[in-house]
């Protein structure tokens, strides 16, 4: 089992950046697959992101790619989501989460392990 503890987050101005964390508990943190996502208000969840257990390969959603990075530090056990160029549409609670699945996951269920979600708000 993965308890995940998610920190950064807050408001930032349009353009700015701003770097999530999650840090995960137990010994086999790189045998999952991590991902990120998020939910605006009146939105459903959606994916953003997504990174290997060895953090050679990522996947992006269309409206974040070439803006966020995903990276993982699995010594640490710990994700990151690095936010630049951010807008208002970025506004929303963001959750990382951990799978097991084999490939490459984007669907909320391939993720058994979730954070507790950060809030993140972008002005304009």
């Amino acid at each position: 089992q993965v308890h995940l503890v998610q920190s950064g987050g807050g408001l930032v101005q349009a353009g700015g950046s701003l770097r999530l964390s999650c840090a995960a508990s137990g010994r086999t943190f790189s045998s999952y697959a991590m991902g990120w996502f998020r939910q605006a208000p009146g939105k459903e969840r959606e994916f953003v992101g997504t990174i290997s257990r060895g953090g050679l390969t990522t996947i992006y959603s269309d409206s974040v790619k070439g803006r966020f990075t995903i990276s993982r530090d699995n010594a640490k056990n710990t994700v990151y989501l690095q936010m630049n160029s951010v807008k208002p549409e970025d506004t929303a609670v963001y959750y990382c989460a951990a799978s097991s699945a084999t490939g490459y996951q984007k669907k909320e269920g391939e993720y058994a392990y979730w954070g507790q979600g950060t809030q993140v708000t972008v002005s304009s």
